[in-house]
């Protein structure tokens, strides 16, 4: 089953008396379940490509459909909707509420949700597990002026986690945690890839990242110039693709 479905997508954003072609005419089809990584030089498209899967933004022309549902004619509300409870978003620039401390940044999606029938009980609990699956248990009070860019990516990721979403989208999600850090959140990511089906679609230029992926998706100038698994295109760039992820603490009970 095809979680996302883009069809001839094209977005144009006007710059003073010119026109910014940002994507070009892309087709892209994402199997649920999929560990998706976008590769391309900056300004290729890679942004504009997940603020349109997540709702962001929208098309200039084209059909993107989520979970089968066409989003290019909702609504505000309905597009919210699908933000809130389909997709979770790690944003490299973190987007942390400063007055907030850690656990109530993660939280803070929970409280959105009006049709979520959770007690603050359960709220703060799921909101603690998901800070304790990052490594910052002990960090759980400080607000994001008191941690540093690794923490506060983490932060971000957990907070991207709390509402079990179908669908993660990640702008380089390891650009500012170190390589032990990295991995180890890689790996948390896998697991739940694999064990809640929880679709994951990475912008990056990591080679780490790519390591992980099942898929590697290439864009220029706008347009998908290749589409292969993460075996080959590695094989290609010289790169050796790991093994496997390190077996991490089971996230059983996420969505209980």
């Amino acid at each position: 089953m095809n979680i996302i479905e883009m069809k001839n997508i094209k977005k144009d954003y006007p710059l003073g008396e010119t026109v910014v072609h940002a994507l070009r005419g892309i087709d892209l089809s994402v199997e649920e379940g999929g560990f998706i990584s976008i590769v391309g030089p900056s300004g290729s498209g890679k942004t504009t490509l997940l603020n349109l899967i997540g709702c962001i933004d929208t098309p200039t022309e084209g059909s993107v459909k989520i979970g089968g549902e066409e989003i290019t004619t909702l609504d505000d509300t309905d597009l919210t909707n699908i933000r809130l409870f389909k997709v979770g978003f790690i944003f490299q620039t973190f987007n942390l509420i400063p007055v907030l401390n850690l656990i109530e940044n993660v939280e803070f999606p929970l409280l959105l949700m009006k049709e979520n029938r959770l007690t603050k009980e359960e709220i703060r609990e799921r909101a603690r597990q998901c800070v304790e699956e990052v490594g910052l248990k002990e960090f759980i009070d400080h607000r994001p002026a008191e941690l540093s860019g690794g923490q506060r990516q983490r932060v971000a990721i957990a907070r991207a986690l709390v509402t079990k979403p179908q669908i993660v989208l990640a702008d380089e999600p390891t650009a500012n945690l170190d390589s032990e850090t990295g991995a180890s959140i890689l790996t948390l990511m896998k697991q739940l890839n694999k064990t809640e089906k929880t679709t994951f679609i990475f912008s990056t230029h990591d080679p780490d990242v790519l390591k992980y992926a099942t898929d590697v998706v290439k864009i220029r100038d706008g347009l998908i110039v290749d589409k292969t698994d993460s075996s080959k295109y590695l094989r290609q760039s010289g790169v050796r693709k790991k093994p496997g992820p390190a077996k991490a603490a089971s996230p059983a009970g996420r969505r209980k």
